[in-house]
């Protein structure tokens, strides 16, 4: 059979084809740079209930790029309820997580950022936008539900090849999707199932592939970080020695410890090898603030400071070792959209510091 594209197909078929031969050359430009482009120690946020996605000037606290245009509608320039966002090379990886249904036929407080809060405001899409702000890449939303987290890999054992791994909280799983068929090429979780047994998880909120070929999950309603094999059992988990509540985000440490954001608990823990507690810093102690702030992402920086988004404070702090805040953008407890504000900041990274996170790259 003689199957003919029609012009605007083949236009179509050939602007796809281009778009992501530009981003795999892209990616492949920033493995030489090791993904560390724009050193000036711009801050990514996911500004969740704003709808965006916006690099803060460290210095002058101003916006310089933004993906999002505040819509709660999912579209070409626009991301809903997002909560984690990260730049490899000058490509920027989002998670449109999506806002839940809220206020009082939901049992909740009511949620911003959502014009229809009885059903809430869905997205469940994973991706990737250039400088530009446009998409070159797309994973959902009918693949995913409630994508909270995802990061770019171009090394996965034995997965060769750039993927995303994302973490599809409600579908109950995190998933390595190839970059180029758009396969699920690994899964943990059993999809649709909670629990706490081997491939298992419940509420899973983030994941990061380890230095030694292991995925370590944040497991949030199992109150718990676990460090999982491919071939899904579980090598260890932390918890605070039994203290963790609602596991929001975890990352392994240069030093060996692990960086735990407790988000029920409003504070960030870290924990030594043996489950002791080493450090801790409570993020509504501060005069004036959210009472149940429920902090979601802390990450360690190269200077040994922590980056915590702060959520329901309205926004991203970094602390000391002592906990003095030596940078704060947001007011403390006050949500908006203008000039050093935030809405429920759900995520927040120095760009080109993957101190104790995953490197997009294997170069690093």
């Amino acid at each position: 059979m003689d199957v003919r594209l029609s012009p605007g197909l083949l236009l179509s078929a050939c602007a796809a084809a281009l778009t992501l031969a530009g981003l795999l050359a892209g990616a492949a430009a920033a493995r030489q740079d090791g993904g560390n482009l724009n050193h000036g120690g711009d801050i990514l946020i996911a500004d969740q209930f704003n709808n965006r996605v916006v690099e803060i000037e460290r210095g002058t606290h101003r916006i310089v790029w933004q993906f999002g245009d505040g819509s709660d509608k999912i579209g070409p320039r626009s991301i809903v309820g997002t909560n984690d966002a990260e730049r490899f090379g000058s490509y920027t990886l989002i998670s449109g997580t999506g806002i839940p249904p809220s206020g009082p036929v939901a049992g909740t407080a009511l949620l911003p950022g959502c014009s229809t809060p009885d059903t809430g405001c869905p997205d469940n899409r994973v991706i990737i936008v250039n400088r530009a702000g446009e998409i070159v890449w797309q994973y959902g939303p009918a693949e995913l539900n409630t994508p909270v987290h995802a990061l770019f890999l171009s090394e996965f054992p034995r997965h060769p090849g750039f993927h995303v791994m994302i973490t599809d909280q409600a579908n109950e799983r995190v998933i390595l999707v190839n970059l180029l068929t758009k396969s699920v090429d690994w899964q943990y979780g059993t999809t649709g199932m909670t629990g706490s047994a081997d491939n298992q998880l419940n509420n899973p909120n983030s994941a990061e592939l380890l230095p030694n070929g292991h995925v370590l999950i944040a497991d949030e309603n199992n109150n718990r970080v676990i460090e999982v094999t491919v071939d899904q059992h579980i090598v260890t988990q932390f918890t605070g020695a039994g203290s963790v509540s609602g596991a929001a985000f975890a990352s392994r440490l240069p030093n060996g410890n692990t960086l735990i954001t407790d988000s029920n608990n409003n504070r960030i823990i870290e924990v030594d090898p043996t489950d002791n507690i080493v450090w801790q810093y409570a993020t509504n102690l501060q005069r004036g603030s959210n009472p149940a702030p429920l902090p979601t992402r802390a990450v360690r920086l190269r200077n040994g400071h922590t980056l915590i988004s702060d959520q329901f404070n309205d926004r991203v702090i970094e602390v000391t070792r002592a906990g003095e805040i030596v940078f704060q953008q947001g007011a403390l407890n006050v949500a908006g959209a203008g000039f050093d504000q935030l809405n429920g900041p759900y995520d927040a990274k120095a760009i080109g510091d993957f101190t104790g996170l995953t490197p997009p790259f294997n170069s690093q």
